[in-house]
């Protein structure tokens, strides 16, 4: 069984559960994104799924990495506003998610699988993935697990959301973005909770 304390070091704690529930909630853009490809896509073939994965994944595990080594730079020296950065930085990329919920663009469901077209939404889809590793800078999380399980999970993600794309069309996309948006509003507010004493898990 997992340890409670497994991706945090210190006294902060953050659960092998909590990180998949952020792991999912952060590749929803991706997912969105995948599901627009599969609608692009005449012909569904499985190396459709593995190329968005692929890039999909590289990139949501790099960004947080990224994000994570610039945060470290200067999380000791605001340690005492941690928690409210964190639930700031959550709160903007939950609220961001769901007011781009509502659209799947003609860019995004461009039928190329070419390296500079995925590189660019592979981008595009990770910057929050930035924005999260400056978060786990702030609380001190394992961060090679965090991004391989973030990694990994992206890649399932997009893999499947390049075939329901290619089958059903657009429907579960407005719908991923809003659930994933909304979980990460909800993160930020437990973190903040606990650190003020108000929750205890």
């Amino acid at each position: 069984m997992l340890s409670v304390g497994l991706f945090f070091e210190g006294n902060k704690r953050m659960s092998f559960w909590e990180l998949m529930v952020i792991a999912v909630a952060l590749s929803m853009d991706a997912f969105a994104v995948a599901v627009c490809k599969g609608l692009s896509v005449k012909e569904y073939s499985i190396k459709h799924s593995f190329v968005a994965g692929g890039y999909f994944g590289t990139f949501q595990a790099l960004m947080p990495l990224i994000g994570y080594l610039l945060g470290t730079q200067f999380a000791a020296h605001i340690i005492q506003f941690d928690h409210w950065i964190a639930f700031v930085l959550l709160s903007i990329i939950g609220i961001n998610m769901i007011r781009e919920s509502r659209c799947c663009t003609v860019s995004d469901a461009s039928c190329s699988f070419g390296f500079k077209r995925m590189t660019i939404l592979s981008l595009a889809t990770s910057i929050d993935a930035l924005a999260i590793g400056v978060t786990f800078a702030f609380l001190k999380v394992s961060i090679v697990p965090a991004v391989i399980t973030i990694g990994i999970t992206t890649f399932a993600i997009s893999f499947v959301g390049v075939k329901i794309g290619s089958v059903f069309g657009v429907k579960y996309k407005s719908k991923a973005e809003l659930a994933g948006g909304i979980i990460l509003i909800l993160m930020g507010i437990k973190i903040l909770l606990e650190h003020l004493g108000i929750i205890h898990f």
